[in-house]
């Protein structure tokens, strides 16, 4: 029996009493803030919003509304029922978030009611109107369980236990990718750099070069029932595959516009924007738009397509190049002239067979660390749940 379940049969073996939010704590709403206020008044204390970006800090402020151990949750919008611990930490929040603050910590934990209302909070927002809501009078009357602050204090100890594991786990998991991606690129920069025995070729001299285009939206029978699968440059994420279709036209779209169906093996590279000289490798025949260029070999017997994405993602830096401080923009004339060494094609096919395990390594392990993330937060959610349901006492 686990020290959790001894406290329960001492404590409470009929069950536990609930208790309304309300009853338990002060609550209080956050106040208008401004990014004029935020920009006026700024300093080192962080103010809390509705966004999940930057932890959910909105910016700093020179001054603080709160001091003192609480949970805080979001009021409207998409985040709405998202609930956040605080501790040793001055700050504030805007309107669109709430505070919770215990009345009587001896008879109630904050940590536990913060655990408790990760499970409860999100059953009571209402999504009429299309902006999900859960105002303070709705928090008030949740109802949640409160066992005796000795079986509160175990389960918040389980559940950070839980949580700061997963937080190692995600961690190393992160650091073996890093390092897995640093070992690759060592190696391709190893094996792509040449003697001058090699001869450096235009891309233009031994392969297509060629951009795509945007079928107008205004006409329907260019996108409504596409087949076709048609990318823009964000696909272009330094990876051997393309994960995600942009989205699909149809053959009259393709052929009534300046968008090209691109071979299978064809090198993609993002021609403008955040993406700039980051590749792709199709795995399918697929259509692009006018941010992309698309290279295929002009003669496959002696330039191997897998080569040239390999070579092509050693140009980033040319590309960056570009920018001088404005949007870095790309042209093919650009692309035809930059140049790649090619050896003979039998090295370029050792080249690409090592190259290809090494992707394959940091690709497994990539897609790996988001799903084994994702395995560890339903494990915590399935034992957080169960930990904190508890029989309600009958008078």
């Amino acid at each position: 029996m686990s020290k959790l379940d001894e406290l329960i049969a001492e404590l409470c073996p009929d069950g536990v009493e609930f208790v309304t939010v309300e009853e338990i704590c002060d609550i209080t709403r956050g106040r208008v803030m401004s990014k004029n206020y935020l920009r006026e008044n700024t300093g080192v204390y962080p103010v809390y919003s509705s966004q999940t970006a930057n932890n959910g800090v909105f910016g700093y402020i020179n001054t603080f509304d709160y001091d003192c151990e609480s949970v805080t949750w979001t009021t409207d919008g998409a985040n709405a029922g998202s609930v956040f611990y605080h501790i040793n930490e001055k700050f504030s929040i805007t309107n669109v978030c709430g505070l919770l603050r215990v009345k009587n910590n001896e008879l109630v934990s904050t940590k536990f009611l913060f655990y408790v209302l990760q499970v409860y909070a999100k059953k009571y927002v209402n999504d009429g109107m299309g902006n999900p809501k859960l105002m303070s009078n709705v928090m008030a009357r949740i109802s949640v369980p409160l066992p005796p602050l000795a079986v509160q204090q175990e389960i918040v100890r389980i559940l950070d236990n839980f949580t700061e594991l997963t937080a190692e786990l995600t961690a190393e998991l992160t650091a073996e990718l890093t390092a897995r991606r640093k070992q690759y690129e060592y190696y391709r920069d190893l094996l792509l750099t040449f003697g001058d025995d090699v001869p450096m070729m235009a891309l233009g001299d031994i392969c297509t070069v060629q951009s795509g285009g945007t079928p107008s939206k205004a006409n329907h029978e260019y996108w409504d029932n596409g087949t076709i699968k048609w990318l823009g440059s964000t696909v272009c994420q330094n990876q051997k595959t393309v994960d995600e279709v942009t989205n699909y036209i149809s053959e009259l779209g393709l052929k009534n516009s300046s968008s090209k169906l691109m071979k299978k093996e064809t090198t993609l590279i993002a021609l403008v924007g955040a993406t700039i000289g980051k590749v792709a490798f199709l795995p399918f025949e697929a259509a692009i738009n006018q941010n992309i260029a698309g290279i295929y070999p002009i003669d496959t017997s002696r330039i191997n397509p897998s080569y040239v994405f390999y070579a092509c993602s050693m140009l980033y830096s040319d590309f960056i190049g570009l920018s001088q401080g404005k949007l870095a923009m790309a042209n093919l004339s650009f692309v035809r002239g930059l140049k790649i060494p090619v050896p003979p094609l039998k090295e370029q096919e050792r080249i690409v067979a090592i190259l290809d395990r090494f992707d394959a390594l940091c690709n497994d392990l990539t897609s790996g660390i988001p799903a084994e993330i994702e395995a560890r937060q339903k494990q915590y959610e399935y034992y957080r749940d169960k930990l904190l349901s508890f029989k309600e006492v009958t008078a």
